[in-house]
């Protein structure tokens, strides 16, 4: 049985591997293998070239990248000198970008030139200013403009050996390693503060409950910005010592490539992923007897995707997972011996010592069966969201439960039934959508009166977006329009899939719109 480090600090865990695994390939991004001595090495030299840059213990550093190995370098440095990752969409545009940056107070922002349509360069040059707390800007590869850094420099920078001991030793297990921001019912993103020992407690909880060991191999495709990525991806990794191919970006032909190449023991996603990864014909002629667990993250797996995870993986145990940024990572999972029918219906049980209840709506302990607000204390549930106090108070309360906002009910045996969500966010192929913050942008466009937003099932993404527009008096806003100005300022998965013009919208007596109608009204007549 594997024996995990128990330490509390992000960078003594990968000291930790670097010592007990030194020669074990940690990862493997386009066919470069990389050993944890390789990454620890790295992370010193990156750390010091953060020190000469002037960083001092609490700095936030924002990073968009892809899943690479600049992204984990750089992490694992926050980790050595007591600095704090701020992870950042690639998807994430103008309006996200000014609002996270300025909220977390950002000292600096490493980020790639460009990627797709999106020129950082060109942006950051001319954001400069909207930015002011940002001193140094650091980029990927070639490009930069005037007074920039480029990450090589980093990675040259010379070992200062005392220096980086001294800025170590003044890490503590309740400091913050990583801020990972999360859209809420007000419309403005809430970051979940996640210290070193927040994030271990969930790596820990989830290596042990999997049997994770160094043994183990699997694509990383969450990405790192996410706790999946970085939680129950590479943390929970680095504590067994096993092996992450890092794909850059989902992409089922590239997963399909490296699950050939190489002989796979897990295979990890949330819904969407499995769905199109067994979609794409290459899948076909992967051989998937060496892989010993799958994990379906994000939601519970719908009956006829759970029975094409099994045949598709004949000696593979299937598992969901639950987790939220607020709990740093994993705190639920299927129990080995859950069943079929249990593994559909649950999202499972708390792993670790991680406690579970179900409240009503004045905070009372609700039996089993009964259904009410899923709550959560333990060692992985974060102290509370940076710089929001009052949203903190609202989400956790004074004995450390975390009120999720999601709806549901303990069965006999304690398997977590989830029945849905007390906000209104959908998740649209994994990831967090809260209609209130598209509408927001929406209602600021000169032709638009009214925009209301609900989740609706999509068989391929889980949910979509679809939002009810009510344009201004003489105006006639086209659909295309509407989603292209939603492309310019928000991520891509935030967009309205579906969009219903309408010449009013249902209201409560005190003018509020009525959602509920609206999703009753699709539910029944489909418009």
């Amino acid at each position: 049985m594997t024996v995990y480090s128990d330490t509390r600090l992000v960078w003594e865990a990968l000291e930790s591997a670097a010592t007990s695994y030194s020669d074990q390939i940690a990862y493997v991004f386009q066919g470069q293998e990389i050993t944890f001595r390789d990454v620890s090495e790295a992370a010193d030299h990156v750390a010091c070239g953060l020190l000469d840059l002037g960083f001092e213990k609490g700095d936030r550093i924002g990073i968009i990248g892809l899943n690479q190995p600049e992204w984990l370098y750089t992490y694992f440095a926050a980790a050595k000198i007591g600095a704090v990752v701020v992870g950042l969409n690639v998807r994430y545009r103008e309006t996200e970008l000014d609002y996270i940056i300025n909220h977390s107070q950002s000292r600096a922002i490493l980020t790639l030139p460009e990627l797709g349509d999106m020129d950082y360069v060109e942006f950051f040059d001319s954001f400069r200013e909207r930015i002011p707390s940002v001193k140094d800007f650091i980029f990927l590869g070639p490009g930069g403009f005037s007074g920039s850094t480029k990450f090589s420099a980093l990675l040259e920078t010379p070992v200062d050996k005392d220096r980086l001991n001294r800025a170590k030793n003044a890490v503590t297990p309740e400091d913050l390693i990583i801020i990972i921001y999360t859209s809420g019912t007000t419309g403005q993103p809430k970051g979940a503060a996640i210290s070193h020992k927040s994030q271990l407690a969930s790596a820990r909880a989830q290596a042990e409950h999997t049997r994770a060991s160094a043994a183990d191999l699997f694509p990383l495709a969450l990405p790192f910005n996410h706790v999946g990525g970085i939680t129950c991806g590479v943390l929970t990794n680095l504590l067994a010592g096993g092996t992450c191919i890092l794909i850059p970006v989902f992409n089922p032909p590239a997963i399909v490539e490296a699950m050939k190449t190489y002989k796979n023991t897990i295979a990890v996603g949330v819904p969407t992923m499995h769905s199109l990864l067994l979609m794409d014909q290459g899948f076909k002629t992967v051989n998937t007897d060496t892989i010993r667990l799958v994990i379906t993250g994000g939601s519970n797996a719908e009956p006829a995707l759970l029975e094409r995870l099994h045949a598709s993986y004949p000696n593979a145990t299937v598992m969901n997972l639950y987790g939220l940024s607020e709990s740093s990572g994993a705190v639920v999972l299927s129990p080995w011996e859950s069943d079929f029918d249990h593994t559909v219906k649950s999202i499972g049980k708390p792993i670790g010592d991680f406690q579970v209840k179900v409240v009503d709506e004045s905070g009372n302990t609700l039996p089993p069966k009964e259904t009410g607000e899923i709550c959560f204390k333990g060692g992985a549930i974060v102290s509370g969201y940076f710089c929001m106090p009052e949203e903190t108070k609202a989400a956790f309360d004074a004995q450390g439960w975390l009120k999720t906002g999601d709806m549901g009910y303990l069965d006999e045996d304690g398997y977590i039934i989830l029945m849905g969500r007390k906000k209104e966010m959908f998740i649209q192929g994994g990831f967090n959508v809260y209609p209130v913050e598209v509408e927001n942008l929406l209602t600021k466009h000169p032709k638009l009166a009214m925009a209301a937003g609900i989740g609706v099932p999509d068989s391929v993404l889980g949910e979509v977006g679809r939002y009810y527009i009510v344009p201004q008096p003489g105006e006639t806003p086209t659909e295309q329009e509407i989603k292209d100005y939603c492309r310019k300022h928000l991520a891509d998965y935030k967009v309205p899939r579906q969009i219903v013009f309408k010449s009013e919208l249902p209201l409560t007596p005190v003018g509020k719109i009525m959602k509920s109608k609206l999703k009753e009204t699709y539910e029944q007549a489909g418009s």
